[in-house]
């Protein structure tokens, strides 16, 4: 296999999962915050989707970012009748954010960064072996 291309594909997928990482962490960020008014709506989950991509330089397919979507999941409600962002229920809504999904997820793509991170580490170890042969 081409090194380059190797190194390359891993590449996109480090550039991926640390973007993924980042919408976990202001998912995580915001799970607790509340509206700034009677009315509005808190923070809504955001959901980063990958996509194939042909990169022609290389010849390879590489992953790229896709679309930031808001996840349009029931906010949770709260029962806080003095709350200033209560309304005239006293109910006040919360995020639809799941922190222990939010984890969950944040692990997942860690594992999928090492793993990315591990190939490029071996690709450069196999380029180094090769150019040890040839010096020898």
């Amino acid at each position: 296999m081409d090194f380059i291309k190797s190194m390359s594909i891993a590449a996109s997928g480090l550039r991926a999962q640390a973007s993924r990482m980042r919408i976990i962490s202001e998912n995580i960020a915001n799970a607790d915050s509340t509206p700034q008014g009677r009315g509005a709506e808190p923070y809504r989950r955001k959901v980063l989707t990958f996509r194939s991509e042909m990169d022609r330089a290389l010849g390879a397919r590489v992953v790229a970012l896709g679309r930031t979507t808001l996840d349009r999941s029931d906010f949770r409600i709260k029962y806080e009748p003095g709350h200033p962002a209560a309304d005239a229920d006293g109910n006040v809504k919360y995020p639809n954010v799941n922190t222990l999904v939010e984890m969950t997820d944040m692990r997942e793509a860690q594992r999928s960064y090492e793993a990315n991170v591990n190939v490029i580490g071996a690709t450069r170890r196999m380029i180094q072996r090769t150019i040890d042969i040839l010096k020898a």
